[in-house]
């Protein structure tokens, strides 16, 4: 397929916030007898119920009706691979967890993606209300407003977010390591437990930077995209460009980015990227 153009891109990026507004307002819906829903294990710390699946099933009739030539990767339901082809990349519910337990801080996050570059992605919040959405090429936006990344260069006023390893704990003593050497050289760190929405408070200014250990590609795609539209960076723990396959990932506004990665690599004495 040759590059999309601009009016392709914008297309996308509408079918996706029809579909995420239409899932969001499922789940909007269902939060309201969250205490009826059956919990299922995906994992002994991972969980999935109708909501996610019924979320899900939406997006997928929107893009089937919207956009047929869009092939679905998503959490629950496969799909194949993420980096081939004309794909919509959905977390139908990011941050389940929170919803069970009814904690404000869940979304819906789509990225379409052309051969693993991203063109379009949109994060729905629904709990708080808000889409956060961006082309590639054209700027991050909540809604109507333009996003930009924060300007903040030292450190010792950094806000950072994070998601703690509780899936494979395994990366549990290296994140912690982090987390030490962090946490006196920072004004705070926070864990909100969804990534999607973690990405758009980094593109929103409200975190300076975020790190985890392991993202899947719904996790991470449609933030990648936001982030570097409103001037950020985003890359792996050894400082390349984080693609959309899933793994470790570090955003943060740009200026502060390769201290950030010195500290999580622990490569020396955690200083300002420049004078206060």
């Amino acid at each position: 397929m040759p590059l999309p153009t601009s009016t392709q891109r914008t297309h996308w990026r509408d079918v996706a916030i029809s579909a995420a507004a239409h899932a969001a307002a499922f789940i909007a819906q269902e939060s309201l007898t969250r205490h009826t829903i059956t919990w299922e294990e995906k994992s002994a710390t991972d969980f999935v119920s109708h909501v996610d699946l019924g979320a899900e099933a939406i997006i997928r009739r929107v893009f089937a009706e919207q956009a047929p030539d869009i092939r679905i990767v998503g959490e629950e339901l496969g799909g194949g691979s993420p980096v081939n082809g004309l794909v919509a990349i959905v977390d139908p519910l990011d941050g389940t967890t929170n919803f069970l337990h009814g904690f404000p801080n869940y979304g819906v996050s789509i990225c379409v993606a052309l051969d693993g570059v991203p063109q379009a992605a949109v994060i729905h919040d629904v709990s708080r209300g808000g889409t956060y959405h961006a082309i590639a090429g054209g700027g991050a936006f909540r809604d109507d407003r333009p996003l930009h990344v924060s300007t903040l260069a030292t450190h010792g006023r950094a806000l950072i977010g994070t998601g703690i390893p509780f899936k494979d704990i395994t990366h549990a003593d290296r994140y912690l390591g982090q987390l030490r050497r962090l946490m006196p050289v920072v004004s705070g760190v926070r864990r909100a437990g969804s990534a999607a929405l973690d990405l758009c408070d980094v593109t929103a200014g409200r975190f300076d930077a975020f790190w985890e250990l392991y993202l899947n590609p719904w996790d991470l795609a449609a933030g990648v995209l936001l982030v570097r539209e409103a001037g950020g960076r985003v890359t792996d723990l050894e400082g390349r460009d984080a693609g959309l396959e899933g793994g470790p990932i570090v955003a943060s506004n740009g200026i502060l980015h390769e201290w950030f990665l010195g500290v999580l690599r622990d490569e020396g004495p955690a200083h300002s990227p420049q004078p206060a």
